[in-house]
């Protein structure tokens, strides 16, 4: 399996911008369809966007459409989502995932704090 290692939280205000990054060990990056999903205190952890495995097909979970973008650079093994206009419900850990059929790698996690 990948190992994956998230960076690039942190506290930011309402309206600010944060990218963060996931890097991938091993040279078999682009077997992964890459996501990016956040969990919030107490509530379950959610899908907020993947990317197919050569970077041609993205998806969103609408709240974060139009300020989110997820982008990959298979040359890297790494993974960004570029948040802008950040609201304070942005407010989660966030996980990167790497999904093949057969099974799903998960990242230790990056805290986002937004403050209004």
């Amino acid at each position: 399996q990948v190992q994956l290692t998230e960076s690039g939280g942190g506290l930011v205000q309402a309206g600010d911008s944060l990218r963060l990054s996931c890097a991938g060990s091993g040279r078999t990056f682009t077997r992964y369809t890459m996501g990016w999903f956040r969990q919030a205190p107490g509530k379950e952890r959610d899908f907020v966007a993947s990317i197919s495995r050569s970077g041609s097909m993205t998806y969103y979970v609408d709240s974060v459409k139009g300020r989110f973008t997820i982008s990959r650079d298979n040359n890297k093994s790494t993974v960004y989502l570029q948040m802008n206009s950040l609201k304070p419900e942005d407010t989660a850990v966030y996980y990167c995932a790497a999904t093949t059929y057969a099974s799903t790698s998960w990242g230790q996690g990056t805290q986002v704090t937004v403050s209004s």
